[in-house]
């Protein structure tokens, strides 16, 4: 079987989880890792190759250009900071290269909107890297939700998604540099309580959406500020509301939690379940695990299949603008004094992602 070759365009720490991931796929190999600096990318590899060994050692490059333009380069990983995305999306589609994109995809919907374009037009596959989406415990979770007993109408959805960083990490981890990462631990950390609350209400955008900085990174030189402390409700009709806190100050936790006049559901792990292969479910004072066969292999693994095809998953591509919605109508509330700000379509918006 022809498996998918896929480089990597960045070096930073996420990339190596998704490296073991790709190891293990059965479908993809990574052959080739960029950075714009040369050594950077052989240490990587070096490094990589020693915990987790692919047959044959991926090559080095020192550009990402000379990544974009390789023959035997077939999909491109971007964990690139969101501030970068947009070109380098762009310029992959514009070479034939499928995409896997970190989130948040982009700065803003707009940004979104050309980056899928750009694929659309190019015939290549896009899909933002939540792995959780990929979890068959997300199967057993809609059979709840829809059984009509268990919960009954969904009433309620509250999550939070949290760590707390430590000094060095206020003061040099991108993700608090507001030039390269503006919406800080919202888009960091809030799209996957944004994209749960979505995948549970079947993809309904909320009616509007009141959002708040609760506190943002120090100023410093060359590195504005960013959200890194932040709370946000959804409001849906009929009185339905969606809460969710992200936070690079308060201690680990990742728990979404359903409500309705029947029953309610907890998922304590819902973004990384902590024992690879188990994902836990409550269901009113009920737990159930399911087997999940690790969800980072599975999202790699969908990839490659879905690639195989030959055909586009047009689903990928919506659930990533969806979820870049809600989370620029968030940051804009949050900007204008915590006002109700409305989850209107970008004004150039393709049919399918509306």
């Amino acid at each position: 079987m022809k498996k998918l070759r896929v480089g990597f365009l960045s070096t930073v720490g996420i990339a190596k989880k998704n490296w073991a991931a790709i190891l293990h796929s059965g479908n993809c190999v990574v052959t080739a890792v960029a950075s714009r600096d040369l050594d950077r990318s052989r240490a990587f590899i070096a490094d990589c190759q020693g915990r987790h060994p692919f047959e044959t050692a991926p090559v080095a490059l020192g550009s990402y250009d000379d990544l974009l333009t390789s023959p035997d380069v077939d999909a491109v990983y971007v964990p690139l900071p969101t501030g970068l995305r947009r070109e380098l999306v762009i310029r992959a589609a514009e070479r034939g290269k499928h995409v896997l994109c970190e989130k948040p995809c982009a700065p803003g919907v707009a940004d979104l909107e050309a980056m899928l374009a750009a694929c659309r037009r190019h015939s290549v596959q896009f899909l933002d890297g939540v792995m959780f989406m990929h979890n068959p415990r997300l199967a057993r979770l809609r059979e709840i939700l829809d059984d009509r007993r268990s919960i009954g109408p969904v009433r309620r959805i509250a999550s939070a998604f949290t760590f707390s960083g430590n000094e060095d990490f206020f003061r040099n981890n991108i993700r608090i540099n507001g030039g390269l990462e503006p919406f800080g631990c919202l888009g960091d950390l809030g799209w996957y309580c944004i994209r749960f609350a979505l995948w549970t209400l079947d993809w309904q955008l909320p009616e509007g959406v009141i959002g708040r900085v609760l506190s943002e990174s120090e100023n410093l030189p060359g590195w504005p500020g960013a959200p890194i402390e932040f709370a946000a409700t959804l409001f849906y009709p009929g009185g339905v509301t969606v809460e969710f806190y992200s936070s690079f100050r308060a201690a680990l936790q990742q728990w979404a939690h359903v409500s309705g006049p029947l029953g309610w559901l907890r998922v304590p792990d819902f973004v990384i379940p902590p024992n690879p292969g188990e994902s836990v479910i409550e269901v009113n004072n009920q737990t159930t695990t399911v087997t999940d066969g690790a969800q980072e292999i599975r999202m790699w693994r969908h990839f490659g299949e879905q690639i195989a095809t030959g055909k586009l998953n047009d689903q990928w591509p919506q659930w990533a603008m969806q979820t870049q919605r809600v989370l620029d109508a968030c940051l804009q509330s949050a900007r204008h004094r915590s006002a109700m700000t409305a989850v209107t379509p970008y004004a150039g918006s393709h049919s399918a992602l509306v």
